[in-house]
């Protein structure tokens, strides 16, 4: 259960309308560091805000100040997890022009940036695949981090030779990142050393993935791209 909100700032609290110093940037990273911990350790739902602000060292009042609940950790961990695969991502994309080069290097650099979760991901997972909690990666409140993620295979499309059909490629990105999602559970539930099946499978779907891209300007498939698309919006709205 989600631990309710508290105000983002509290009477006596010696941070409240501290401007972003140094110091406070350090102050919510260790708290942030300190939160991610203790969900690998004990789990997100056995883990109160209360045990993060001692662990951390500072007040309770301190760490709603810079964090409103739990789930505004989370939130913060999807972005800054975003900004390290963007950043893991960033050789093979200004190395490699080729659609599939690009696809499987954005993958890899996905699970690279992940891996040192995998043990609270499969504590976690009960969590955010709840339909309706604002920590799926599906909902409302995680629509930044999943823009841009999105963003980032749209990058890999436009940076590629790739010669897409035109209604898919606006498209195509946010489907690149559906498949991705799809590469994440399967990790999650990836019990092989080093979760080497879920290398394989990405080594395994890019050509699939590149091929069907390819294939999309095809007359004679056209208008079957064209029934997929319209059901994507569909379900969309």
């Amino acid at each position: 259960m989600t631990e309710p909100t508290a105000p983002t700032t509290a009477a006596g609290d010696p941070t409240a309308g501290e401007p972003a110093t140094l110091r406070g940037e350090q102050t919510r990273q260790l708290i942030l560091d300190t939160a991610m911990r203790l969900f690998r350790e004990r789990g997100y739902a056995r883990t109160t805000m209360r045990a993060i602000a001692q662990e951390a060292g500072v007040a309770v009042g301190n760490a709603y100040y810079y964090f409103g609940s739990k789930d505004h950790l989370i939130q913060e961990f999807y972005a800054e997890t975003q900004v390290e695969h963007r950043s893991a991502a960033a050789p093979v994309l200004a190395r490699e022009r080729g659609f599939a080069a690009r696809l499987a290097g954005v993958l890899h650099a996905g699970v690279d940036v992940l891996t040192p979760y995998h043990e609270f991901a499969g504590t976690f997972f009960k969590t955010a695949a709840e339909p309706t909690s604002p920590l799926s990666p599906f909902s409302a409140e995680s629509s930044s981090p999943r823009q841009a993620s999105i963003a980032l295979f749209r990058e890999v499309v436009e940076g590629s030779t790739a010669r897409v059909d035109p209604e898919l490629r606006p498209e195509l990105p946010e489907l690149l990142w559906l498949g991705y999602m799809g590469v994440v559970l399967y990790w999650v539930h990836d019990r092989s050393p080093g979760q080497a099946r879920t290398r394989q499978l990405i080594d395994g779907a890019v050509p699939l993935v590149d091929r069907l891209v390819g294939l999309s300007r095809l007359r004679v498939l056209r208008p079957v791209t064209g029934q997929v698309l319209t059901l994507i919006r569909t379900l969309r709205h």
